[in-house]
C-alpha cells in the first residue's frame, strides 16, 4: 500500500494566527466602528478580522499594519419570502472575501438586499454600476458563488441553522469554500450550528472547509469561534494564500498543534482535552478519551481503513478531525482527502 512517510497534513508553515472570519460594524448594523473592533480584537490575541458588514464591500487598508490584517468581505441574503415578517422566511447568508485587500465592488450585488439606509454612502460609483437581482433558490445561489469565485473570492455558507435551512437548501451548493460549523451570535440565541452541513458537502464532493466564526454584531457575539491559520507571513496576500488553500483548523477553544500521517499511523497532537476523533466519510470512527485524565497526543492507525478506501468502495473518502475539551469546546480540521493521505 503507497501511505505517505512522515506527512505534515496540518501544515505550520510559518506561525498560527488567530482570525475572526465574520464581524459586523457601524458600517451596517454593527456596534462598533473597524478601528474599534480592531482594538477589541487583538486586545483578544487576535491578529486578523474579516469585516463582513451587509451588502456593500467596504476596504479598511488604512487598518492594516505589521500585527493585523483587516480582510475586505461582504455578507450578503436572499431570502425566500418578502410578504411576512423576516423571522418567518428561510434565507441564504454567503460571505464574500476578496483577495483584494482594496476591493470596493461585486459582482452579485444587489441594491434592492439593501435595508440600512446609512449603508447607502458606502456604495461606490463602480458597484452602482453593478446589478444583479438576487433570488432565493440553488440554481441562482450557484450562479453568485460562480461569479465571486470568477474573481478569485472565497465563498462561505453562513448559519444555516439561524437561516432555518435543511438538507434541501444546501445539497445542490457548488463552489463553497467554506462552511460555518459555529457562530457565536447564533449560537449564544439558542442555535447551534453542527457538522452535519460540513459532512454532507463533503460527501456530495464539495471540498468545503469548517468555519467557527462570531458573527458580531454587539459585545456579546464576540470571542467564541474562531480559526488559526498557518500562514508564512501576517500580510494580507499571505493569509489569504493560506485561508484559500485550507491551512486553518476552526475552534470555539481547543489547539490543535500537528497533524501528520507516517506509514498509515495518523498522529494529532492538541492542548489538554477530553477527546479526539478521526471521522470518515462513513461510520468508520476512530476515537480516545480517558476517563479523568486529559490527552494532547494520540495516534491512530488508520492504513486498513485507507487501502479499503483506496480500493474504490466509496465515492468521496475523507477523514477529517474533531477535538473537544473538558468544557464541550470543539475543535475541527479541514478534511483531508485520500488521494492526499498516499504518496503520489
Amino acid at each position: 500500500m503507497e501511505v505517505a512517510i512522515k506527512k505534515y497534513l496540518l501544515k505550520n508553515v510559518g506561525n498560527f494566527y488567530k482570525a475572526n472570519l465574520h464581524v459586523h460594524t457601524t458600517v451596517s448594523d454593527g456596534d462598533f466602528s473597524p478601528e474599534e473592533v480592531k482594538q477589541m480584537y487583538m486586545e483578544r490575541g487576535y491578529s486578523i478580522v474579516a469585516f463582513t458588514d451587509h451588502e456593500v464591500m467596504v476596504p479598511h487598508p488604512e487598518l492594516n499594519d505589521e500585527h493585523f490584517v483587516a480582510l475586505t468581505a461582504t455578507e450578503i441574503s436572499t431570502n425566500n419570502r418578502v410578504d411576512c415578517d423576516f423571522s418567518f422566511a428561510k434565507t441564504y447568508h454567503l460571505n464574500i472575501y476578496s483577495p483584494d485587500e482594496n476591493k470596493n465592488c461585486f459582482s452579485a450585488f444587489d441594491k434592492s438586499k439593501m435595508w440600512l439606509e446609512h449603508s447607502y454612502q458606502y456604495i461606490t460609483d463602480e458597484q452602482e454600476a453593478w446589478q444583479y437581482n438576487r433570488v432565493y433558490d440553488v440554481e441562482d445561489v450557484n450562479r453568485v458563488i460562480k461569479m465571486a469565485n470568477s474573481e478569485g473570492c472565497l465563498v462561505s455558507y453562513n448559519h444555516p441553522v439561524w437561516s432555518l435551512q435543511n438538507h434541501s437548501d444546501y445539497a445542490g451548493l457548488n463552489g463553497l469554500w467554506g462552511i460555518e460549523v459555529y457562530n457565536t451570535g447564533c449560537a449564544r440565541n439558542g442555535y447551534f450550528d453542527t457538522a452535519q452541513p460540513f459532512d454532507d458537502l463533503l460527501r456530495n464532493g464539495e471540498m468545503v472547509f469548517p468555519l467557527a466564526t462570531d458573527d458580531a454584531h454587539k459585545l456579546t457575539d464576540c470571542f467564541g469561534g474562531y480559526v488559526m491559520i498557518g500562514s508564512k507571513a501576517l500580510t494580507y496576500s499571505s493569509v489569504f494564500e493560506a485561508l484559500k488553500n485550507g491551512e486553518f483548523y476552526a475552534s470555539t477553544g481547543p489547539e490543535i498543534f500537528e497533524i501528520s500521517i507516517d506509514n498509515g499511523v495518523i498522529k494529532i497532537v492538541t492542548s489538554p482535552v477530553a477527546f479526539i476523533g478521526l471521522s470518515t466519510d462513513n461510520r468508520h470512527l476512530f476515537a480516545k478519551r480517558d476517563e479523568g485524565k486529559l490527552l494532547t497526543e494520540v495516534e491512530f492507525d488508520i492504513a486498513w481503513h485507507l487501502d479499503m478506501e483506496k480500493q474504490g468502495i466509496n465515492k468521496n473518502p475523507y477523514i477529517r478531525i474533531t477535538v473537544a475539551d473538558e468544557k464541550g469546546n470543539l475543535a475541527y480540521s479541514r478534511a483531508y482527502l485520500i488521494d492526499e493521505l498516499f504518496d503520489r
